[in-house]
């Protein structure tokens, strides 16, 4: 029996690996939950799953009434002190790490020095912290398994060769509800408009980032990172149907490709029970029903997210982390009606312009970078808004 702790239980994923660990009563138990400020449904989950403890990493948003309405038997704490010492904790074997943001290293990191398995669902702290986490990995004693479908693909398929035998690997996407929308009409498209996800059910940044294909930059990073593979070694297909999650090609030519209906409950299983295969809450493939698999060339264009994430992974240092707070803070103002949909990577390019690069950064270096991004854009934000509508 293994203990798990759910950093971000409340959100879409945590709420999945709840799911999977709730039909593995056998293998799995929940030790501990964490949640940004969602007190009310940290605390109904905390009674539906037994949780010894709680973390309300937001210490504020509890609203000063602590531990009331949770179980008796459930210590909960606040803070991001208590969030890192909850990953840390010696009584839990497994931690799955779903949060958002930047503040997810720290725990991150001292779960894996505790020599813990961590199942990493957080896009943000590869992107931004590759080098530093990817050390913290090879240092052991703990270990890193992606739970994003495209990575957990991936590592299948590399189970079949050597690292040093892959040529190239390609990581699918959608193309999300605007595949085929005139460039022209980009201005126009609203936060409900991208929120219409055409495949995933997924939280509303991450299904912005879908829409604009930064998610699957972010993806190209992390590759780069988990993998150990170039730039140039990392390749993007546009596939509608969603079905295959990714394929790597390995040096003698042949592919391997991995096959799943898209539901995120596969990857997290295969996280929590590597090197094992068993039976999944996830329906079985149905090749006849799919009909054909098709593949298409990103539009750069279209989608020149795609290529600024390219543009940040050549670029090292704290460009990446440049670019993923730049997007946090544009997305967060799409969606509150601030700037427009064709917006949102104009403000991350233009942030990435003016950003001093520092290679080989420091923890401080990457936070500050963070910051720095985060008010640039935020404040060519509010120039935007105050100047005439004809001007913008």
């Amino acid at each position: 029996m293994k203990n798990v702790v759910i950093l971000g239980s409340t959100g879409s994923i945590g709420r999945m690996t709840l799911e999977v660990v709730r039909r593995l009563p056998d293998r799995f138990r929940v030790y501990g939950m964490a949640a940004n400020t969602q007190v009310d449904v940290l605390r109904e989950q905390c009674r539906s799953y037994g949780s010894v403890r709680a973390v309300l990493a937001d210490a504020a948003a509890g609203g000063g009434q602590g531990a009331v309405g949770f179980p008796a038997d459930t210590t909960v704490e606040g803070g991001p002190e208590a969030l890192v010492d909850l990953a840390a904790d010696p009584r839990a074997h497994v931690v799955v790490n779903a949060m958002a943001g930047v503040a997810g290293f720290l725990p991150t990191r001292e779960a894996l020095r505790s020599g813990k398995r961590v199942g990493l669902a957080n896009k943000e702290i590869l992107v931004t912290f590759g080098q530093l986490m990817m050390e913290e990995v090879a240092a052991g004693p703990g270990e890193l398994l992606p739970i994003d479908s495209e990575h957990s693909a991936i590592h299948q398929c590399l189970r079949c060769g050597a690292a040093g035998e892959v040529s190239r690997v390609f990581l699918t996407a959608s193309g999300g509800p605007f595949l085929d929308t005139p460039r022209e009409a980009f201005s126009s498209i609203s936060p409900g408009d991208a929120l219409r996800h055409p495949v995933w059910s997924m939280g509303q940044k991450i299904t912005i980032d879908s829409a604009t294909l930064m998610n699957k930059g972010l993806e190209v990073i992390e590759a780069h990172w988990l993998f150990g593979l170039e730039p140039q070694q990392i390749e993007v297909l546009i596939h509608p149907q969603s079905m295959i999650h990714s394929i790597v090609e390995f040096a003698d030519g042949s592919m391997i490709a991995q096959l799943a209906v898209p539901d995120m409950r596969l990857p997290i299983q295969y996280a929590l029970v590597y090197p094992e295969r068993i039976p999944s809450l996830a329906s079985s493939c149905d090749l006849i029903s799919v009909g054909q698999l098709e593949f298409r060339e990103p539009d750069l264009e279209r989608f020149p997210c795609l290529a600024l994430a390219y543009d940040a992974l050549r670029a090292g240092g704290t460009v990446p982390a440049v670019l993923n707070a730049a997007n946090d803070t544009a997305v967060a103002s799409f969606l509150a009606g601030r700037i427009g949909f064709d917006t949102i990577p104009a403000m991350v390019s233009e942030a990435m312009r003016h950003h001093t690069n520092r290679l080989r950064p420091s923890y401080a270096d990457v936070i500050e970078a963070d910051r720095w991004a985060r008010e640039f854009v935020t404040s060519r934000i509010e120039d935007r808004s105050q100047r005439p509508a004809d001007a913008k």
